[in-house]
């Protein structure tokens, strides 16, 4: 027999039942698990129920102390998920790969079925009939109650599903090897929320109608878990960097350079990214904003002669933080919910898009049919675009038109399909560009990265990358949906052809020249981490205007 523990409450500050500063996953109470091996968990209505195999026993936990108020026996000797179906339990046995139907008052077995699977581990019940997850398979299946065959079967968020709830809308997993916990669409299996575990170990899981509940089998803790919040979204892993961007144009040839100006986009503060300081070489630059309202520093020379190298620079100290949105499709209203300028601005059509174009229009009425939920109709078409293309570089720019139907393209290419059927369908969508961390904190990017954020009400603009997303696993399909990596400084908001950055991002350059003059044009970004000797900005050149 396992020692008794006395039961353990964490010492969380709340307000009307809620900790504060709490967000979705944030843990607001922590008690002992009733043993140390224990796996499944399920709630009645007034208590906890936790499966442990090596006991061989079902507990009954009060939620408010931790105190064990009563146990029956497992029907079986490996016992693993738990569910509650409003007046027994169900119990998965993974060593006889059966489901149990028990009598919570003395543990009497009520009925037998096969599981689905050879690994059954989580299990839930949805109102109608039971989930159950297969560890080794990876897959979430939902049962016919009459044998125990599949009647759905979804790919699990991750390759270790091993807990399983169901919050009256929406599936939750935990998964062993990702550490997460997952909120899954049941019809799609899209996963919608992902979320940090509590301990090192997740295992089980229930729901006790406000809050979730999880068991640790390393810690030995049962877990409860803020599941909804006002808090939209989390920040974590903040960076403090410094990147130094250079534009840099060399001139050759036996003629000048008539004019130039070098256009370096401004980056801004946004939710995961804090700009601390922000300077420029050479002096006499002014700045400009497009009707994107993205800033720019405009650098303009004249006259300058065959061999010369002109460098426009930008240095940045910032802090960039890993975020990651917690999006509820319900509270993302509709269309109508979207400010109008906002729509106006950025529904608009533009030569990369073509959202006119009888193809467009004809596929995006295929896509999205009547939804009018802003974050399914991003989801599908994000879901498409992923689906139908192939990272490929060919050369260019081309319209999304063009791409769609090649079938391949780069990340700019993805952004235009993507934000073109955004667009065409009336969600708002933009691209934003960036310099990138490239493995080392100290590191060289030529390369950048361009991707698309939509505007969901509710939430603002939130990063959604189809190209990023193009993944096997539900869960890293789901990572490219309101999650965004430290690895990014942004400096580029823009919705179109601009009228300094064009369709680029992080530079441009508008130049003249007389016959017989080649300008080859370089940019590049150099990161440091901060609390080394910054090189100065070179002041030297007198040329800028």
């Amino acid at each position: 027999m396992v020692p008794k523990k006395l039961p353990v409450l964490a010492a969380v500050a709340v307000l009307g039942g809620v900790s504060l500063f709490a967000h979705p996953g944030k843990v607001v109470r922590t008690l002992d698990a009733p043993g140390r091996f224990c796996t499944g968990m399920a709630f009645d209505g007034k208590l906890l129920w936790v499966a442990d195999y090596k006991e061989d026993k079902l507990f009954r936990v009060s939620p408010e102390t931790g105190e064990v108020v009563g146990s029956i026996p497992s029907p079986a000797f490996w016992p693993m998920g738990l569910a509650w179906d409003g007046q027994t339990l169900w119990n998965a046995d993974k060593k006889r790969k059966k489901i149990f139907q028990i009598d919570p008052r003395d543990g009497t077995i009520l009925k037998t079925i096969d599981a689905p699977c050879d690994n059954p581990e989580g299990l839930t019940w949805d109102g109608q009939t039971l989930w159950v997850s297969d560890a080794k398979d990876a897959k979430i299946i939902k049962i016919d109650l009459s044998d125990g065959t599949a009647v759905h079967t979804l790919t699990a968020p991750a390759q270790a599903p091993i807990g399983l709830t169901f919050d009256g809308m929406y599936l939750w997993c935990s998964d062993r090897l990702k550490n997460e916990l997952y909120m899954i669409e049941p019809a799609s299996g899209d996963v919608l929320l992902i979320l940090d575990a509590p301990g090192p170990y997740a295992r089980g899981m229930a729901w006790d109608h406000e809050y979730l509940w999880n068991v640790d089998y390393q810690t030995d803790k049962l877990y409860r878990l803020v599941r909804r919040d006002d808090e939209p979204y989390r920040l974590k892993n903040t960076r403090q960097t410094r990147v130094t961007f250079t534009h840099e144009v060399k001139v050759y040839g036996t003629g000048r350079l008539k004019d130039l100006d070098a256009f370096l986009a401004v980056p801004q503060d946004m939710p995961q990214q804090k700009i601390i300081s922000l300077s420029f070489s050479p002096a006499g630059y002014t700045e400009k904003q497009d009707r994107w309202l993205q800033k720019v520093a405009v650098f303009h020379y004249e006259n300058i002669p065959s061999e010369a190298t002109l460098e426009s620079v930008m240095q940045v100290e910032a802090e960039i933080s890993e975020i990651r949105y917690f999006i509820f499709p319900d509270r993302c209203g509709s269309l109508d919910d979207i400010p109008p300028d906002i729509r106006r601005r950025y529904t608009a059509n533009g030569s990369k898009y073509l959202t006119d174009d009888d193809y467009i229009q004809t596929l995006v009425k295929k896509i999205v049919g009547q939804e009018n939920n802003p974050y399914y109709i991003a989801r599908k078409i994000f879901d498409h675009v992923r689906e139908n293309l192939e990272y490929k570089l060919e050369g260019g720019w081309n319209a999304a038109p063009v791409v769609l139907k090649r079938g391949t393209g780069s990340c700019s290419e993805y952004s235009f399909c993507f934000i073109a059927l955004c667009r065409a369908a009336g969600l708002p969508a933009r691209y934003v560009g960036a310099i990138v961390v490239r493995d080392d904190d100290a590191s060289m990017d030529d390369v950048y990265h361009r991707w698309p954020e939509v505007y969901l009400p509710g939430y603002g603009w939130v990063p959604v990358d189809p190209q990023g997303g193009d993944k096997p696993l539900p869960r890293d399909r789901a990572l490219r949906i309101g999650s965004l990596a430290n690895r990014f400084l942004i400096t580029t908001q823009g919705g179109g052809d601009s009228e300094t950055l064009g369709w680029y991002y992080n530079c441009n350059e508008q130049y003249t020249s007389s016959p017989q003059v080649e300008v080859r044009i370089e940019s590049f970004g150099e990161w440091e981490p901060v609390g080394k000797e910054a090189p100065k900005p070179d002041a030297s050149h007198s040329q800028a205007r």
